[in-house]
């Protein structure tokens, strides 16, 4: 577990915890570290949900599939972001996504039920987790909100720009890359493919954009 210590310490659970008492919290809660190949399905939609994740290396993306094998990208988690908490502490019986290996990962997994009830040692540091959890939780409305918003957008040129100037905002600057390629942004705009590129190559050609690959300039 030490080697992941200064990756744990800036995962949103752990604010704010001394990395003596992470160490001790990590043993209280039974932690356990999988590595997973690309395109690993780590869970999948009907899967129990007990485990919450922490990507430790690589990153992950949470998608949803419909009846008819359509994909739609919800979020892409890198490097100390968590998955799957809310499912479990929401108190529904299965995961109503598939949680997929992006690159080769290192997730660290612990039981739900481990964090909502304290251990017989009554940790003092354990209130704090709890706090962070709730924290954790509120920052993912915020962000499920913003890409309900861009869904709710009529055109594919809507819901790109509304997207590109979200990540704008985030990265603080009009140049900016984001986490996917062509095939995962259509994933996760809901929009086609082939649609999404015709839509780029106007937008570039009207002076809106520049793009090369994953990396945009809002002009």
């Amino acid at each position: 577990m030490k080697k992941y210590l200064k990756i744990l310490k800036e995962c949103p659970l752990f604010r704010d915890i001394e990395s003596s008492d992470l160490l001790k919290m990590l043993t209280c809660l039974d932690a356990k570290v999988e590595s997973f190949d690309k395109k690993y399905t780590i869970f999948s939609e009907g899967t129990p949900a007990r485990y919450l994740g922490i990507v430790l290396t690589g990153s992950v993306q949470v998608v949803r599939i419909d009846y008819y094998g359509n994909r739609s990208i919800l979020t892409e988690l890198g490097s100390g972001q968590v998955f799957s908490e809310e499912f479990s502490f929401a108190g529904l019986p299965t995961i109503p996504v598939s949680v997929i290996a992006d690159d080769p990962c290192d997730v660290m997994l612990i039981d739900c039920s481990h964090i909502l009830h304290t251990c017989s040692n009554n940790c003092a540091f354990h209130q704090q987790l709890i706090f962070n959890l709730m924290k954790n939780l509120a920052e993912k409305a915020i962000l499920f909100h913003q890409k309900v918003e861009i869904a709710a957008k009529r055109t594919t040129r809507e819901k790109l720009m509304t997207y590109l100037m979200f990540q704008a905002k985030k990265a603080g600057s009009n140049r900016f890359r984001i986490p996917f390629d062509r095939q995962e942004l259509a994933d996760y705009l809901e929009v086609d493919r082939s649609g999404l590129s015709a839509e780029i190559s106007k937008l570039r050609k009207e002076g809106v954009l520049e793009s090369d690959k994953n990396t945009f300039v809002l002009l």
